[in-house]
Formats: structure tokens, C-alpha cells, sequence
């Protein structure tokens, strides 16, 4: 993989109710952010607009919809997203390799038959927000760390381009050999100190860049800052500075 700008690594979370508040973020931070994301919360209150819109900016769009369903639907959701053109693309790695093929097929599909590139396919393994209790609850292993790796590793047999993580499961995961994926990590907070929120498992941006982290992906500590804009360049900063090391 290629060296990767600071600007092209940092992923802003447009998570805000309406379009009016996403177009505004996006327009002011533009410059200095090349991709943002969309999830649930705006994709369902906007729909495809909201993509159309930001992309307007210049800026590449990280659809995160977490797609978890069976095969042929997780498919054509993903040839939808295909025709949106958007450069990222999140499914639940726990949807089993079935789905993730048939997903990896669509795109794949999608980029053949229309000579236009299919976004990055990125499968999500342990939610951000999960500790070792709430794993627990839901059935699975109480071993944090090994379901990410299985998971991740189910992402790498299906033919996935990457996979979100928490930042403190990367250097595992690099060390474990998956080091053909990119790796996708929310739960980023600045160096200088800023509120958890409901993420369990964060580090900085520094470090997240020196254990192996591809791309960041930041919300609330710029888009709830009283300067976003400044926010995102003193991201920017601590990425460079991680590079650098």
C-alpha cells in the first residue's frame, strides 16, 4: 500500500439530523477533509441526496450503513451504492462469509460491467461502543480481542478491501498477517483530551497512525467543537506527526 496523505487519512463523521447542518460541515471543512461519512442517522433522514450533496464538494463519501442481511439483499444494497458512487462501504463481518462474497461479487460485478471503480468494501467487526461484558451478553466469546481477529479474518477470506476496528486491535491484526487490508478506526479522540461519549475502546490519532491504522474516522470532537475547522486541522496535525515518527 502507498504512503497516504494526512488530508486523504481523516475520515469527519458527518453525524448530524439534517441536511442543512451535514452541507454546512462539509462546505467548511471541505479543504482540509477528504472523505466524509454518512451513516444511519443522515442517510435515513436525507436519503441519496445527502451523498449527492456532499459529493458536490469534491469530497469522497464513506456510506456507513452496516449492511446485515441475507446475501441477495446485502447484494443489490450493494449495487445501489455502487451507481451512488461512494468510496466506502461498511457490512457487519458477522453477516458470515455468504454475504460478504455476494457483496464482494456485486461490486465487483458493478466495476466490470460499467468501467466505473466500486467502492471499498469494509467489513466492521466489534462495534466501538462494545466491551467485554456486552460481547458477553450476546453470545459471543468473552475474549474481545480473538473475535476481532476472527472476524477480520472472515473479511480477508471473503475478498474484502478492509475492515473497522477499534484502534487498539490494529497492531494485532497487522501482526496476525492481514496486513493486505486497510484499516478503518472510529473511536479516535484528539491528543489534548476530549470525552469518550459512549466508545468504550479509543485512543488518539497518534497513536491509532502508529500502530497501523489506515484511515481515521472523527465525529464529535470536530463537528460538536466550538471551531470545527480547527479541530480537524489539529487532527490533521497529530496525523502528520504520527507519520513522520
Amino acid at each position: 500500500m502507498g504512503q497516504i496523505d494526512a488530508r486523504s487519512r481523516l475520515i469527519v463523521a458527518l453525524d448530524v439530523p439534517t441536511q442543512e447542518e451535514a452541507i454546512e460541515l462539509a462546505g467548511s471543512l471541505s479543504e482540509s477533509v477528504g472523505t466524509f461519512k454518512i451513516g444511519l442517522q443522515l442517510f435515513t433522514a436525507c436519503g441519496p441526496a445527502i451523498v449527492r450533496r456532499v459529493q458536490e464538494f469534491g469530497a469522497d463519501v464513506f456510506l456507513d450503513l452496516k449492511l446485515h442481511d441475507i446475501p441477495n439483499t446485502v447484494a443489490n444494497a450493494v449495487t445501489e451504492a455502487c451507481c451512488l458512487g461512494v468510496s466506502m462501504l461498511t457490512l457487519h463481518t458477522s453477516g458470515g462469509r455468504s454475504m460478504l462474497r455476494k457483496a464482494r461479487e456485486a461490486a465487483n460485478h458493478f466495476k466490470v460491467s460499467t468501467g466505473r471503480p466500486s467502492p471499498m468494501l469494509l467489513g466492521v467487526t466489534v462495534l466501538t461502543s462494545l466491551g467485554t461484558e456486552e460481547i458477553a451478553d450476546i453470545g459471543f466469546a468473552p475474549e474481545l480481542d480473538d473475535l476481532v481477529l476472527r472476524l477480520a479474518r472472515v473479511a480477508a477470506d471473503s475478498r474484502l478491501d478492509g475492515v473497522v476496528s477499534s484502534p487498539l486491535e490494529v497492531g494485532r491484526l497487522r501482526s496476525a498477517g492481514l496486513t493486505d487490508l486497510s484499516f478503518v478506526t472510529p473511536g479516535i479522540r484528539p491528543s489534548s483530551g476530549a470525552d469518550r461519549d459512549d466508545q468504550k475502546r479509543v485512543t488518539t490519532a497518534f497513536d491509532a497512525i502508529r500502530a497501523g491504522a489506515t484511515y481515521l474516522v472523527v465525529g464529535r470532537p470536530v463537528i460538536k467543537a466550538d471551531d470545527p475547522l480547527s479541530a480537524a486541522q489539529a487532527l490533521l496535525k497529530e496525523i502528520e506527526s504520527a507519520i513522520l515518527v
